[in-house]
């Protein structure tokens, strides 16, 4: 019996940094059990460089990568997503569309790697930062035995998995 492929979604408002971070850290690391993408609210329409130099620093995937938004991701021919992690607090205080068929959402926020001021030295420390707590959250999220984990106990591990070293949290927010 082949096991089920999970469809993950990571928002968050420009899709230039962190989100992009986290769909290329899932793609390696959950190569075969999850199919990874990233969206934004408000797109800005590229790539941070520091974001693609980081994951290259990293050897993780940097190819294919754009921004895009989100509602790409809400209408009818869209693939169906199973998770939807919000990744930064305005994206997680946002109204989302409505996902065909309801995933389950959590918000992992971490601060935003590319509105750190200073040298390169700075921006590039900001994003090696950004990266080490998007991959302990997925390391996390990877580890869970999704096809045999009940709803409220998949809730409960996913906010926790939120909560992991280098959270920045919206008061109260805990889903997207």
């Amino acid at each position: 019996m082949t096991e089920r492929v999970f469809n993950v979604l990571f928002l968050c408002t420009g899709n230039t940094a962190r989100s992009v971070l986290a769909e290329s850290i899932l793609r390696k690391e959950g190569a075969g059990r999850f199919n990874a993408f990233s969206a934004g609210s408000q797109p800005k329409g590229v790539v941070n460089p520091f974001a693609l130099k980081t994951l290259a620093a990293f050897e993780y995937p940097t190819e294919g990568f754009r921004s895009k938004g989100w509602d790409e991701f809400a209408g009818p021919d869209a693939p169906k997503m199973d998770f939807v992690f919000t990744v930064c607090d305005s994206a997680a205080g946002e109204v989302c569309p409505v996902w065909p068929g309801q995933p389950t959402t959590a918000h992992w926020g971490i601060e935003d790697p590319a509105a750190i001021e200073g040298t390169d030295i700075d921006k590039q420390r900001a994003f090696n930062d950004a990266f080490r707590f998007l991959r302990n959250r997925i390391a996390a999220f990877t580890a869970l035995p999704l096809n045999s984990i009940g709803s409220m106990t998949l809730a409960s591990r996913l906010n926790e998995i939120g909560h992991m070293e280098g959270a920045s949290h919206v008061a109260g927010k805990d889903a997207a």
